[in-house]
């Protein structure tokens, strides 16, 4: 063991341009990845240059960044370097598992590795978790290829095999990485917790390791980043009742004001909530399988309870209004789930947009007509 702070890396390595063959051995990615940061808890020094070593045991300062980028907040910085990292203390013949940098992909990663001595590559993926980087292309096949060549990993390890979240397996052409590396790609289970017992079973997946679940749980955790991102618009809304109001209602006292508000923003309010926690909540017992018509239906049941139990009494036009302006809302905030869930694909997704979207707009446009015909008669 080395101690990292100790390491000086040449001026040659990871620089564009320079020719590093030249005695130049150390690891661009790795000799200088994240020597600072507090989950790495010291180093390993190896034919190809210093690597650092990780802690698998998660702070309260890595729990606490995951819940902040839940909701949303330095979630697109929420990222480690890419390179390679060691656990335990690996050698030539441990094991390789590539994740992506996202760091709430790596630390559910690394959480389940105390046992096992391997080494970690991660990609750039631009601080995307694996399913949706291998989507976009990030978690891809010459990413993949470039990271190897990068870190010398065919020095490092004397065996040829790459271990690939299944998720990842959307964004990667095996076939290649073996023609242009030498490393044939193994997929290892969908979820982290289930990689132990895959490695002492001689990487062989059960059946329910290869079964992607999208249960409750796996929902939830979703709705407070939705919530986030729908804060901004609600927003909007309030400002436009608000400042509609003073036209119509001026003379009202500040309490009057503020309850007549309040109660035409209820609606809205409902709305969001409905697609971004309730939708996600009873996604299974929604007729359907396209999440903009299963938001849509849930619009509809929102728009209905709204109208039959706390709307003031209405005539036809105002019933009319909201069960156009609410089932878009709903259903627009569903589609969010997309890329999330086991329901949809992306040719789905891609067919879906072009019937919802235009929907949608429709909907949202007839119902503010309605509404500003009522306000302003």
């Amino acid at each position: 063991m080395t101690d990292s702070n100790k390491v000086q890396a040449k001026p040659c390595c990871g620089t564009p341009n320079i020719d590093d063959s030249q005695g130049c051995t150390c690891t661009p990615s790795t000799v200088t990845a994240n020597q600072s940061a507090p989950w790495i808890i010291g180093s390993t020094n190896t034919s190809v240059g210093v690597i650092p070593q990780i802690n698998t045991q998660l702070t309260f300062q890595d729990r606490l960044g995951s819940w902040k980028s839940r909701w949303d907040i330095g979630r697109m910085d929420y990222k480690v370097t890419p390179g390679l990292y060691a656990v335990g203390k690996p050698d030539g013949a441990s094991p390789v598992l590539v994740s992506a940098n996202y760091k709430m992909s790596f630390d559910k990663l690394r959480q389940e590795l105390s046992g096992p001595n391997l080494w970690i590559l991660v990609l750039d993926t631009k601080g995307v978790n694996v399913w949706c980087a291998a989507g976009k292309g990030t978690f891809g096949t010459q990413e993949l290829i470039q990271r190897i060549a990068q870190v010398k990993l065919a020095e490092l390890v004397t065996h040829r095999r790459l271990v690939l979240p299944q998720l990842g397996a959307p964004g990667i052409a095996a076939h290649e990485v073996l023609k242009t590396t030498g490393f044939k790609i193994i997929y290892g289970p969908v979820r982290a917790s289930d990689i132990p017992e895959y490695l002492a079973a001689g990487m062989n997946a059960t059946e329910a390791m290869r079964e992607v679940r999208f249960g409750l749980m796996d929902r939830l955790v979703l709705t407070p980043v939705e919530l986030v991102a729908a804060f901004k618009p609600a927003l909007i809304i309030l400002g436009l009742l608000v400042f509609i109001n003073i036209i119509l209602h001026g003379s009202l006292t500040v309490y009057q004001f503020l309850g007549r508000t309040l109660l035409d923003f209820l609606p809205f309010c409902g709305a969001i909530f409905a697609g971004a926690v309730l939708v996600p909540l009873f996604l299974p017992l929604i007729p359907g399988r396209a999440l903009a018509a299963k938001g849509w239906l849930f619009g509809l049941f929102w728009a209905g309870i709204y109208l039959k139990f706390i709307a003031p009494t209405g005539n036809g036009w105002h019933i009319a209004t909201y069960l156009l302006l609410l089932p878009p809302v709903v259903s627009f905030l569903a589609m969010n789930f997309t890329g999330s869930t086991t329901y949809t694909s992306l040719s789905g997704v891609v067919k879906e947009m072009k019937v919802a979207i235009p929907a949608q707009i429709i909907a949202v446009g007839l119902g503010i007509l309605l509404l500003m015909g009522q306000w302003f008669a």
